[in-house]
């Protein structure tokens, strides 16, 4: 228990970009994830019966906001 909450206070008192940064990976994240189901349903044999969900558009969009919210915070980092 004591673990969660260091990494909470760490949270807590972190950067703006370490922060942004987080987000980042959060939303790249959400893009693999949206990739790995695309891949998923694409593999069915019957690809009607699962229904619709625009997995490749979640992908792009997580993605998207995800490098830029990474390539926002990456010259914040590295100068400290």
């Amino acid at each position: 228990m004591p673990a969660v909450l260091d990494w909470f206070h760490d949270l807590m008192f972190a950067s703006d970009a370490a922060r942004v940064a987080l987000a980042g990976g959060v939303f790249l994240l959400l893009a693999v994830i949206a990739l790995v189901a695309e891949r998923w349903r694409n593999a069915r044999a019957r690809i009607g019966r699962i229904g619709f969900m625009p997995w490749t558009g979640v992908f792009l969009f997580a993605a998207v906001i995800g490098g830029g919210l990474i390539a926002l915070a990456i010259p914040a980092l590295l100068t400290g």
